[in-house]
């Protein structure tokens, strides 16, 4: 099933939260909203998008502590916490488990409700350098 980018975001997300279904006008008019209920609201049209609920969801993270709560880097924020929440069972991968108590709480994206296994992984640091030469010109 192809997805715009964002509705699969809100789609993961309201599995996540328990809702099943929401509107949106992203897709109206295209091979997207084919098959699917479509409802007028202010004049304007919008499709019915299903929530998107996993058996199973497996995520990467930087940091756990042993209760779960998860900390993610860079571009691991965007889609792994809404990824974890719309899972049944959410499996999740970590680089390091620290303690429970030591994790600033400010810095924790996921909760450890939301998971349900950790998996301590090994990870190999490759350095990377950027190399260049002189422009002749």
């Amino acid at each position: 099933e192809f997805n715009p980018q964002g509705t699969l975001a809100e789609r993961m997300r309201a599995g996540g939260c328990g809702i099943p279904g929401f509107y949106t006008k992203t897709g109206v008019g295209t091979a997207i909203a084919e098959g699917k209920e479509s409802k007028v609201f202010n004049g304007e049209e919008y499709i019915l998008e299903e929530g998107l609920f996993a058996d199973l969801s497996i995520v990467k993270a930087w940091k756990a502590d042993d209760t779960g709560n998860l900390i993610f880097r860079k571009t691991a924020r965007n889609f792994n916490p809404p990824a974890a929440m719309c899972g049944k069972v959410c499996v999740a991968e970590v680089e390091e488990i620290v303690p429970r108590g030591s994790l600033d709480p400010d810095h924790i994206h996921l909760p450890g409700i939301y998971v349900h296994r950790i998996i301590q992984g090994e990870h190999e640091k490759r350095i990377e350098q950027r190399t260049t030469r002189k422009r002749e010109a």
